[in-house]
């Protein structure tokens, strides 16, 4: 099967890349207001872009008439937000925070989240949330439908025990993300296996995570 994107509309467009490029990495972003409202929302059209310097993208889609959503807009008014990585324990509370509410009401009220201070940017950190990076806004792309943000990264903020710092590796085992696959489904990432580990073809593949 061959399919012309030429020919095909943005809605249609969108379903086949949402739908085929799974699973995605979920950016729980906060970002405040300009009453100071803190304002949370998912978005997977994210990932790293690279490490010197340390920078990753979100990509934030345009409301219908060219309005923008309360993140694209406190992004671009402040320079600063954090993005968390969601994991099972949180995941329904993330979902809940792409809810529609108007601008003055706080979506980590509405999905019973907690605020905690960051230590380099104005927007909070989500206390629940295993990992958080602290960003400011290193450049912006604009489409006709989206704004597109690389965030440089000035802090990482990490649950307790979950990096060890004296090898630089993230202990695996206590680290549960999920993915989202498409619409409203999600992914778990607790089914993990190696290929490098596998001794010889046919052989079973190791899952000992806790070994990386």
């Amino acid at each position: 099967m061959d399919i012309d994107f030429s020919q095909l509309g943005a809605y249609e467009r969108y379903k086949l890349m949402a739908s085929l490029i799974v699973p995605r990495p979920i950016a729980l972003i906060t970002t405040l207001g300009e009453d100071g409202t803190v304002n949370a929302a998912p978005f997977s059209m994210f990932n790293m872009l690279g490490e010197d310097p340390p920078v990753l993208m979100v990509s934030i889609n345009r409301l219908q008439g060219g309005r923008l959503k309360d993140t694209a807009a406190n992004i671009l008014r402040t320079g600063e937000f954090v993005v968390h990585i969601a994991d099972e324990a949180m995941a329904e509370r993330m979902h809940a925070c792409g809810d529609a509410l108007p601008p003055h009401e706080s979506e980590l009220v509405h999905a019973g989240l907690t605020p905690v201070p960051s230590r380099s940017v104005a927007p909070p950190r989500i206390a629940e949330a295993p990992v958080a990076f602290e960003c400011v806004l290193h450049e912006t792309m604009e489409t006709a439908s989206r704004y597109v943000f690389i965030g440089r990264v000035q802090w990482l903020g990490a649950r307790e025990g979950l990096v060890d710092t004296e090898r630089w590796r993230v202990r695996l085992q206590d680290y549960h993300p999920v993915g989202r696959f498409g619409a409203s489904f999600y992914v778990t990432t607790g089914d993990r296996f190696s290929l490098d580990l596998a001794p010889q073809p046919g052989a079973a593949r190791s899952t000992a995570i806790d070994e990386i």
